[in-house]
Protein backbone atom coordinates (compact mmCIF):
# COMPACT_ATOMS: atom_id res chain seq x y z
CA UNK A 1 0.00 0.00 0.00
CA UNK A 2 1.35 3.67 -1.39
CA UNK A 3 1.62 7.01 1.74
CA UNK A 4 0.14 9.91 0.11
CA UNK A 5 2.46 12.78 2.08
CA UNK A 6 2.43 16.65 2.03
CA UNK A 7 5.65 18.19 0.68
CA UNK A 8 6.46 21.63 0.63
CA UNK A 9 5.72 22.13 -2.92
CA UNK A 10 2.08 21.06 -1.64
CA UNK A 11 2.11 18.31 -4.63
CA UNK A 12 1.17 15.08 -3.07
CA UNK A 13 4.55 12.44 -3.26
CA UNK A 14 4.34 9.04 -3.49
CA UNK A 15 6.83 7.01 -0.99
CA UNK A 16 7.95 3.55 -0.45
CA UNK A 17 6.35 1.57 2.66
CA UNK A 18 8.97 1.94 5.45
CA UNK A 19 9.83 -1.26 7.87
CA UNK A 20 8.04 -1.22 11.26
CA UNK A 21 11.36 -1.79 13.32
CA UNK A 22 9.55 -1.91 16.44
CA UNK A 23 7.22 -4.74 15.31
CA UNK A 24 10.56 -6.59 13.67
CA UNK A 25 11.50 -7.46 17.27
CA UNK A 26 8.50 -8.08 18.18
CA UNK A 27 8.39 -12.15 16.19
CA UNK A 28 7.64 -14.63 18.46
CA UNK A 29 10.57 -16.82 19.31
CA UNK A 30 10.79 -20.20 16.93
CA UNK A 31 9.53 -23.13 18.03
CA UNK A 32 12.30 -25.44 16.35
CA UNK A 33 15.90 -24.41 17.05
CA UNK A 34 17.52 -25.91 13.65
CA UNK A 35 20.97 -25.31 14.53
CA UNK A 36 23.04 -28.63 16.60
CA UNK A 37 22.72 -28.85 20.30
CA UNK A 38 25.99 -26.83 22.21
CA UNK A 39 28.17 -29.99 23.60
CA UNK A 40 29.92 -28.58 26.84
CA UNK A 41 32.53 -30.68 28.36
CA UNK A 42 32.63 -30.03 31.65
CA UNK A 43 32.61 -32.65 34.47
CA UNK A 44 31.62 -29.90 36.68
CA UNK A 45 27.66 -29.53 34.68
CA UNK A 46 25.06 -32.05 35.09
CA UNK A 47 21.84 -31.83 32.85
CA UNK A 48 18.42 -33.95 33.91
CA UNK A 49 15.73 -33.89 32.24
CA UNK A 50 12.91 -34.61 35.14
CA UNK A 51 10.54 -35.72 32.28
CA UNK A 52 12.01 -38.31 31.43
CA UNK A 53 14.49 -39.42 34.09
CA UNK A 54 11.76 -41.84 36.43
CA UNK A 55 11.64 -44.16 33.54
CA UNK A 56 13.95 -46.92 32.76
CA UNK A 57 13.31 -49.89 30.24
CA UNK A 58 9.56 -49.64 31.11
CA UNK A 59 10.03 -49.93 34.71
CA UNK A 60 9.76 -47.29 37.38
CA UNK A 61 12.52 -46.58 39.76
CA UNK A 62 11.78 -46.62 43.25
CA UNK A 63 13.18 -45.98 46.17
CA UNK A 64 12.58 -47.95 49.88
CA UNK A 65 13.16 -45.34 52.66
CA UNK A 66 12.99 -46.97 56.18
CA UNK A 67 14.18 -45.18 59.57
CA UNK A 68 15.58 -47.30 62.28
CA UNK A 69 15.98 -46.86 66.05
CA UNK A 70 17.19 -49.81 68.66
CA UNK A 71 15.77 -51.67 65.39
CA UNK A 72 18.49 -54.40 65.53
CA UNK A 73 15.60 -57.39 66.53
CA UNK A 74 13.74 -56.57 63.40
CA UNK A 75 16.45 -56.12 60.80
CA UNK A 76 16.63 -60.44 60.27
CA UNK A 77 13.13 -60.27 59.58
CA UNK A 78 12.85 -57.15 57.44
CA UNK A 79 15.53 -58.24 55.04
CA UNK A 80 13.92 -61.75 54.60
CA UNK A 81 10.57 -59.69 53.37
CA UNK A 82 12.40 -57.23 51.18
CA UNK A 83 14.33 -60.34 49.47
CA UNK A 84 11.39 -61.82 48.71
CA UNK A 85 9.52 -58.73 46.97
CA UNK A 86 8.57 -59.58 43.62
CA UNK A 87 9.65 -56.19 42.18
CA UNK A 88 12.36 -56.04 39.68
CA UNK A 89 15.17 -55.53 42.26
CA UNK A 90 17.39 -53.83 39.54
CA UNK A 91 15.27 -50.96 39.91
CA UNK A 92 15.09 -50.79 43.88
CA UNK A 93 17.20 -48.07 46.01
CA UNK A 94 17.15 -48.49 49.37
CA UNK A 95 18.33 -45.92 51.99
CA UNK A 96 18.32 -46.30 55.85
CA UNK A 97 18.78 -43.80 59.05
CA UNK A 98 19.74 -44.82 61.82
CA UNK A 99 19.88 -42.30 65.01
CA UNK A 100 19.86 -42.34 68.30
CA UNK A 101 20.33 -45.87 68.63
CA UNK A 102 21.34 -47.50 72.11
CA UNK A 103 21.78 -51.15 70.91
CA UNK A 104 23.63 -52.51 67.77
CA UNK A 105 21.42 -51.63 64.97
CA UNK A 106 24.43 -50.44 62.92
CA UNK A 107 26.08 -53.24 63.25
CA UNK A 108 23.36 -55.73 62.72
CA UNK A 109 22.55 -53.60 59.43
CA UNK A 110 26.20 -53.98 58.23
CA UNK A 111 25.72 -57.12 58.46
CA UNK A 112 22.82 -58.28 56.77
CA UNK A 113 23.59 -55.79 53.78
CA UNK A 114 26.80 -57.30 53.42
CA UNK A 115 24.84 -60.25 53.18
CA UNK A 116 22.37 -58.95 50.71
CA UNK A 117 24.40 -56.94 48.25
CA UNK A 118 27.26 -59.50 47.94
CA UNK A 119 28.33 -59.38 44.30
CA UNK A 120 27.74 -63.58 44.39
CA UNK A 121 23.86 -62.51 44.89
CA UNK A 122 21.93 -62.24 41.80
CA UNK A 123 18.96 -60.73 43.25
CA UNK A 124 20.90 -57.81 44.76
CA UNK A 125 19.16 -54.23 44.76
CA UNK A 126 20.72 -51.80 42.88
CA UNK A 127 21.52 -49.21 45.30
CA UNK A 128 22.24 -48.86 49.45
CA UNK A 129 22.74 -45.81 51.14
CA UNK A 130 22.88 -45.51 55.39
CA UNK A 131 22.46 -42.47 56.82
CA UNK A 132 23.96 -41.96 60.41
CA UNK A 133 21.97 -38.88 61.86
CA UNK A 134 21.75 -37.99 65.71
CA UNK A 135 18.56 -35.72 66.86
CA UNK A 136 19.53 -36.41 70.96
CA UNK A 137 16.37 -38.13 70.89
CA UNK A 138 16.15 -39.59 74.69
CA UNK A 139 12.65 -40.75 75.08
CA UNK A 140 12.19 -44.34 76.46
CA UNK A 141 12.04 -46.79 74.06
CA UNK A 142 9.67 -48.60 76.26
CA UNK A 143 6.23 -50.25 75.04
CA UNK A 144 4.58 -47.55 77.70
CA UNK A 145 6.94 -44.59 77.19
CA UNK A 146 6.22 -44.81 73.13
CA UNK A 147 3.11 -45.48 72.96
CA UNK A 148 1.12 -43.90 75.46
CA UNK A 149 -1.27 -40.57 73.90
CA UNK A 150 1.28 -38.46 76.02
CA UNK A 151 4.14 -39.50 74.38
CA UNK A 152 2.54 -39.09 70.91
CA UNK A 153 3.90 -34.95 70.31
CA UNK A 154 6.97 -35.34 71.04
CA UNK A 155 7.72 -38.44 69.48
CA UNK A 156 6.21 -37.88 66.48
CA UNK A 157 7.98 -34.72 65.84
CA UNK A 158 10.87 -36.39 65.74
CA UNK A 159 10.20 -38.98 63.93
CA UNK A 160 8.92 -36.54 61.24
CA UNK A 161 12.44 -35.06 61.62
CA UNK A 162 14.41 -38.01 60.87
CA UNK A 163 11.97 -38.78 57.75
CA UNK A 164 12.58 -35.33 56.22
CA UNK A 165 16.14 -36.00 56.71
CA UNK A 166 16.30 -39.23 55.13
CA UNK A 167 14.16 -38.60 52.09
CA UNK A 168 15.90 -35.13 51.11
CA UNK A 169 19.30 -37.26 51.09
CA UNK A 170 18.25 -40.29 49.48
CA UNK A 171 15.80 -39.14 46.84
CA UNK A 172 17.50 -39.23 43.49
CA UNK A 173 15.80 -37.76 40.04
CA UNK A 174 15.35 -41.35 38.88
CA UNK A 175 13.15 -42.30 41.51
CA UNK A 176 9.27 -42.48 40.03
CA UNK A 177 7.99 -43.46 43.50
CA UNK A 178 8.64 -43.25 47.44
CA UNK A 179 7.74 -46.60 49.58
CA UNK A 180 8.06 -45.66 53.26
CA UNK A 181 8.30 -48.71 55.06
CA UNK A 182 8.80 -49.40 58.65
CA UNK A 183 11.34 -51.84 59.96
CA UNK A 184 8.61 -53.86 62.42
CA UNK A 185 6.66 -55.93 59.73
CA UNK A 186 6.08 -59.27 60.02
CA UNK A 187 3.86 -60.02 56.50
CA UNK A 188 3.40 -58.97 53.21
CA UNK A 189 2.60 -60.00 50.13
CA UNK A 190 5.51 -60.35 47.90
CA UNK A 191 3.73 -58.28 45.32
CA UNK A 192 3.15 -55.36 47.20
CA UNK A 193 4.94 -52.92 45.53
CA UNK A 194 3.12 -54.29 41.83
CA UNK A 195 -0.54 -54.06 43.71
CA UNK A 196 -0.10 -50.72 45.33
CA UNK A 197 1.42 -49.21 42.18
CA UNK A 198 -1.49 -50.18 40.12
CA UNK A 199 -3.75 -47.61 41.36
CA UNK A 200 -1.76 -44.82 40.73
CA UNK A 201 -2.90 -42.52 43.90
CA UNK A 202 -0.83 -39.68 44.67
CA UNK A 203 -0.60 -41.21 48.32
CA UNK A 204 -1.73 -45.32 48.90
CA UNK A 205 -1.30 -46.90 52.00
CA UNK A 206 -2.25 -50.75 52.85
CA UNK A 207 -4.65 -51.75 56.07
CA UNK A 208 -1.82 -52.24 58.64
CA UNK A 209 -2.78 -55.14 61.88
CA UNK A 210 -1.42 -57.22 63.86
CA UNK A 211 -1.95 -61.19 65.59
CA UNK A 212 -3.11 -60.75 69.26
CA UNK A 213 -5.42 -63.87 70.49
CA UNK A 214 -7.93 -63.01 73.60
CA UNK A 215 -9.12 -65.34 75.34
CA UNK A 216 -11.99 -66.12 73.30
CA UNK A 217 -9.73 -67.17 70.57
CA UNK A 218 -10.04 -64.79 68.35
CA UNK A 219 -7.70 -62.17 66.48
CA UNK A 220 -7.17 -58.62 67.99
CA UNK A 221 -5.93 -56.58 65.26
CA UNK A 222 -4.43 -52.71 65.47
CA UNK A 223 -4.38 -49.43 67.39
CA UNK A 224 -6.38 -46.46 68.55
CA UNK A 225 -5.81 -43.73 71.36
CA UNK A 226 -9.28 -43.07 73.79
CA UNK A 227 -7.82 -39.87 74.31
CA UNK A 228 -8.13 -38.37 71.13
CA UNK A 229 -11.71 -38.36 69.57
CA UNK A 230 -11.62 -37.73 65.97
CA UNK A 231 -15.12 -39.07 65.33
CA UNK A 232 -13.81 -40.48 61.86
CA UNK A 233 -14.12 -43.89 60.47
CA UNK A 234 -10.73 -45.77 60.38
CA UNK A 235 -9.36 -47.57 57.96
CA UNK A 236 -8.68 -50.88 59.89
CA UNK A 237 -12.81 -50.88 60.89
CA UNK A 238 -13.57 -51.27 57.17
CA UNK A 239 -12.02 -54.63 56.33
CA UNK A 240 -14.07 -57.49 55.79
CA UNK A 241 -13.54 -59.87 58.88
CA UNK A 242 -13.61 -63.17 56.30
CA UNK A 243 -10.67 -63.54 54.36
CA UNK A 244 -12.53 -64.85 51.43
CA UNK A 245 -14.59 -61.74 51.34
CA UNK A 246 -10.99 -59.58 51.88
CA UNK A 247 -9.29 -60.93 48.89
CA UNK A 248 -12.53 -60.50 46.45
CA UNK A 249 -12.80 -56.46 47.71
CA UNK A 250 -8.74 -56.48 47.96
CA UNK A 251 -8.44 -53.57 45.60
CA UNK A 252 -11.39 -51.15 46.77
CA UNK A 253 -9.79 -48.01 47.36
CA UNK A 254 -11.30 -45.44 50.23
CA UNK A 255 -10.41 -41.68 50.96
CA UNK A 256 -8.26 -40.90 53.63
CA UNK A 257 -7.63 -37.98 55.91
CA UNK A 258 -4.71 -39.11 57.59
CA UNK A 259 -2.65 -42.00 57.19
CA UNK A 260 -0.09 -43.78 60.02
CA UNK A 261 3.30 -44.94 58.72
CA UNK A 262 3.97 -48.29 58.53
CA UNK A 263 3.53 -48.33 55.00
CA UNK A 264 3.05 -45.25 52.47
CA UNK A 265 3.55 -45.85 48.59
CA UNK A 266 4.16 -41.68 47.44
CA UNK A 267 4.57 -40.44 43.98
CA UNK A 268 8.36 -38.99 44.06
CA UNK A 269 7.00 -35.36 42.21
CA UNK A 270 4.75 -35.31 45.70
CA UNK A 271 7.48 -35.02 47.88
CA UNK A 272 9.72 -32.91 45.40
CA UNK A 273 6.92 -30.50 45.08
CA UNK A 274 7.52 -29.91 49.05
CA UNK A 275 4.94 -32.07 50.61
CA UNK A 276 7.22 -33.47 53.82
CA UNK A 277 6.55 -34.84 57.33
CA UNK A 278 5.61 -31.83 59.42
CA UNK A 279 8.01 -32.16 62.87
CA UNK A 280 5.77 -28.96 64.04
CA UNK A 281 1.99 -28.71 64.10
CA UNK A 282 0.68 -28.70 60.86
CA UNK A 283 -3.10 -28.50 61.36
CA UNK A 284 -2.98 -29.96 65.16
CA UNK A 285 -1.07 -33.01 63.04
CA UNK A 286 2.26 -33.98 62.30
CA UNK A 287 4.38 -36.91 60.96
CA UNK A 288 2.83 -38.88 58.90
CA UNK A 289 -0.93 -37.27 59.92
CA UNK A 290 0.52 -33.67 59.08
CA UNK A 291 1.97 -35.18 55.88
CA UNK A 292 -1.04 -36.45 54.94
CA UNK A 293 -2.96 -33.36 55.51
CA UNK A 294 -0.58 -31.30 53.57
CA UNK A 295 -0.46 -33.39 50.72
CA UNK A 296 -4.73 -32.93 50.93
CA UNK A 297 -4.12 -29.27 51.71
CA UNK A 298 -2.42 -29.01 47.99
CA UNK A 299 -4.72 -30.72 46.04
CA UNK A 300 -3.49 -34.55 46.26
CA UNK A 301 -5.63 -37.76 46.65
CA UNK A 302 -4.36 -39.66 49.50
CA UNK A 303 -6.11 -43.31 49.56
CA UNK A 304 -6.26 -46.74 51.77
CA UNK A 305 -7.09 -50.00 50.85
CA UNK A 306 -8.96 -51.68 53.96
CA UNK A 307 -8.91 -54.78 52.62
CA UNK A 308 -5.41 -55.35 51.86
CA UNK A 309 -3.71 -55.93 55.14
CA UNK A 310 0.16 -56.46 55.95
CA UNK A 311 1.00 -57.03 59.36
CA UNK A 312 2.85 -55.61 62.01
CA UNK A 313 4.63 -56.70 64.95
CA UNK A 314 2.86 -56.76 68.10
CA UNK A 315 3.65 -53.61 69.84
CA UNK A 316 2.14 -55.21 73.14
CA UNK A 317 -0.51 -52.13 73.97
CA UNK A 318 -2.88 -52.29 76.38
CA UNK A 319 -6.03 -53.78 76.05
CA UNK A 320 -7.75 -50.53 76.93
CA UNK A 321 -7.08 -48.74 73.95
CA UNK A 322 -9.26 -51.57 71.69
CA UNK A 323 -11.90 -51.82 74.14
CA UNK A 324 -12.44 -55.69 72.52
CA UNK A 325 -12.45 -53.66 69.08
CA UNK A 326 -10.67 -54.09 65.94
CA UNK A 327 -8.89 -50.60 66.20
CA UNK A 328 -7.27 -48.51 63.98
CA UNK A 329 -4.03 -49.16 61.95
CA UNK A 330 -2.37 -47.23 59.27
CA UNK A 331 -5.21 -44.28 57.91
CA UNK A 332 -8.12 -42.77 59.28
Amino acid sequence: MSSFLCSDSGKPTTTAPQPNHESSFRQPPPLHNPHEPLVVECPDIEYIDLDNASFTNGKDRILILTPLRDAASHLETHFRLLYELTYAHEKIDLAFLVGDSKDDTLAVLQDELKRLQAPSNPSRFNSVMVVEKDFGDDLPQGVEDRHSFKAQGTRRKGIGRARNYLLYTALKPAHRWVYWRDVDIVENPETILEDLMMHNRDVIVPNVWFHRFGDDGKDIEGRCYKEYRTHRTYLAWQAHSSPSQRLKHLHKAIPLDGIGGVNILVKADIHRAGINFPCYAFENQADTEGFAAMAKRAGYGVWGLPNYVVWHVDTQEKEGNLKGRKGGGDGR
